[in-house]
């Protein structure tokens, strides 16, 4: 079980600000207007279908945000498998300030559950291999930190978070550089011993030229089944080897088959369809 100490919190609370920002601006007029400022409610945070949860952390500091006075209590912990109508989370305390955090928080829960639970289903279809899924820079501005944290939530890992914490020679790098075997030469001279240069190759020949100009890894872009293939017995282990392009739930099987070490698969995040949740409370009571 994989809990919210996987996640940087301080990061997290400057998203959950400027979310609850947009969202609230200069307040809530609909609840000021209709909600009894003694009234209190308990809810229930319900999934709507099936899904692998990301997001409770979240969803809590949102609640806590605009009333430190609210209780908020995980039924389920991120990374557990629920099946549609299950109960994820209870919030109680004053009403209004739950009708007011509901929206923003049940947003960042199924975004997130989205993404954990398409990753899930990925990493199981590749199940019988050594593969690895991971993600990709293709997150929404300002919440990557959310989303790649959503994909270990799924049973995947992560690539780079930024460009300052990984070397990946792109077709435009190589362009620039005039070749494959220059860009990695220029990146070998000046990275840290602790940084792995890692270039992306589209054909055979482009291969060669890596491996001999000393890359680390390589990405096999947009590749054939028979080219990975060909492609991993020609490393032979020698540096590690992922694939990206055209990787959806209909290829990433064969992929994996090839031998390669690392899939990479930009959907997770890009173009994820997000899990429908619900807050259903147990109705208003008035307090003394």
């Amino acid at each position: 079980m994989i809990g919210a100490m996987d996640l940087d919190l301080v990061k997290v609370r400057e998203i959950v600000e400027r979310a609850l920002a947009e969202d609230i601006g200069a307040g809530d007029i609909t609840t000021r207007l209709t909600t009894p400022e003694s009234a209190t409610v308990t809810g229930a945070i319900i999934a709507k279908e099936l899904a692998v949860i990301a997001g409770l952390p979240v969803a809590e500091l949102c609640f806590q945000m605009v009333d430190s006075g609210l209780q908020f209590s995980r039924l389920v912990e991120d990374g557990d498998h629920v099946p549609a109508g299950q109960r994820v989370a209870l919030v109680s305390g004053r009403a209004a300030p739950v009708l007011t955090a509901e929206r923003v928080a049940l947003n960042f829960l199924q975004r997130m559950s989205g993404i954990a639970t398409r990753t899930a289903a990925f990493v199981k279809l590749i199940g019988n291999t050594t593969a690895r899924i991971v993600d990709t820079r293709k997150t929404t501005p300002g919440l990557r930190v959310l989303e790649k944290y959503a994909v270990r939530m799924g049973g995947g890992f992560n690539h780079r978070f930024g460009l300052d914490d990984g070397i990946l020679i792109k077709d435009n790098h190589i362009v620039v550089a005039r070749g494959v075997a220059a860009a990695v030469k220029a990146a070998k001279a000046g990275t840290p011993s602790n940084l792995k240069v890692e270039v992306e190759i589209r054909s055979m020949a482009e291969l060669e030229e890596a491996m001999g100009a000393g890359a680390d890894a390589v990405l096999l872009d947009n590749m054939s089944i028979p080219e990975m293939r060909a492609a991993v017995e020609f490393v032979k282990h020698r540096v590690e080897v992922e694939a990206s392009g055209g990787v959806d739930e209909d290829t990433v099987a064969a992929i994996a088959a090839t031998g390669v070490d690392i899939i990479s698969v930009g959907a997770l995040t890009h173009s994820v369809k997000s899990i429908d949740f619900s807050l259903e409370l147990f109705g208003p009571e008035k307090t003394e």
